[in-house]
């Protein structure tokens, strides 16, 4: 059974920095991008917005605008765990984070910020930044 479980969410002060962790079985992890979105509060029928995609070795990554400069993705295909390190955290980062999986072979080009481009879905972890 395909499983990603999202930890490390919770409240946290504007400037302040949250360290989530995605962990994941039963699939070849190195065969697969991870990557990381989130849902704003309130907002069920907006799309699920592109924050952060690893390669299956580790050796691309990919962040959206709104988080460069702030977040660092990082895979350890040992421990098949992805962990999104984000610092100088804004109110606006508040959203429910959700790590999802894309197989390597089946994305097109390009860099993989698409929700259709997943096959798996963790159930999410709740970051809240309080101005």
């Amino acid at each position: 059974e395909v499983q990603l479980v999202e930890s490390g969410g919770g409240l946290v002060q504007a400037g302040g920095s949250l360290r989530l962790s995605c962990a994941a079985s039963g699939f070849i992890f190195d065969d697969y991008v991870i990557g990381w979105f989130r849902q704003a509060p309130g907002a069920p029928g907006k799309e699920r917005e592109f924050v952060a995609a690893i390669s299956g070795f580790g050796v691309r990554t990919y962040y959206a605008d709104s988080v460069k400069g702030r977040s660092t993705i990082s895979r350890d295909n040992v421990k098949n765990t992805v962990v999104l390190q984000m610092n100088s955290l804004k109110a606006e980062d508040t959203a429910v984070y959700y790590c999802a999986a894309a197989r390597s072979t089946a994305l097109k080009p390009g860099p993989p910020t698409s929700k259709d481009d997943y096959d798996y879905w963790g159930q999410g972890t709740q970051v809240t930044v309080s101005s």
